[in-house]
């Protein structure tokens, strides 16, 4: 399993010098590389601690600091990618990924746009940490690389 994460990483970091910034299907593939199996739930009690777009059909969602989820919507999403805020739907402090959606507030103060999870994996926060700070350093190197000395 590191082999796989190391080898998603390292492709992360070639695809993303040439930006200097990861695309969200790069982050996407980064969040995936760190995601457990499946699960049919997860828990909510009715505010998140943040969450990230990841694309137009998924997400990733802070439940407390050190607890997140990814979660793969059935389609796309409309307005994701530019949502100030989202809402989940809950039944008894959970979220299920058969019958909830998120709810994607509309910034223009339009109606709540509902998308249905098709998956809620859970994520390992910290390797995905770890991953992260590893790629901002590989970037940081790559463009200190790329600098010409000064001419004398």
């Amino acid at each position: 399993m590191k082999t796989l994460v190391a080898v998603v990483a390292m492709g992360l970091v070639l695809a993303g010098c040439a930006t200097g910034r990861l695309s969200s299907a790069e982050r996407l593939e980064l969040y995936r590389a760190h995601a457990g199996p499946p699960q049919p739930s997860m828990r909510y009690f009715g505010s998140l601690n943040g969450w990230t777009e990841l694309g137009d059909s998924a997400l990733a969602v802070w439940t407390r600091p050190s607890e997140a989820y990814l979660i793969e919507l059935r389609g796309p999403c409309y307005g994701l990618s530019y949502a100030t805020a989202i809402g989940l739907t809950s039944q008894t402090g959970q979220v299920s990924s058969r019958f909830d959606r998120v709810l994607v507030r509309d910034p223009n103060n339009g109606p709540s746009v509902p998308c249905f999870i098709g998956a809620i994996r859970p994520l390992d926060v910290k390797a995905l940490r770890s991953s992260e700070q590893e790629l901002r350093q590989a970037q940081v190197q790559e463009r200190e690389a790329g600098q010409t000395p000064p001419a004398e």
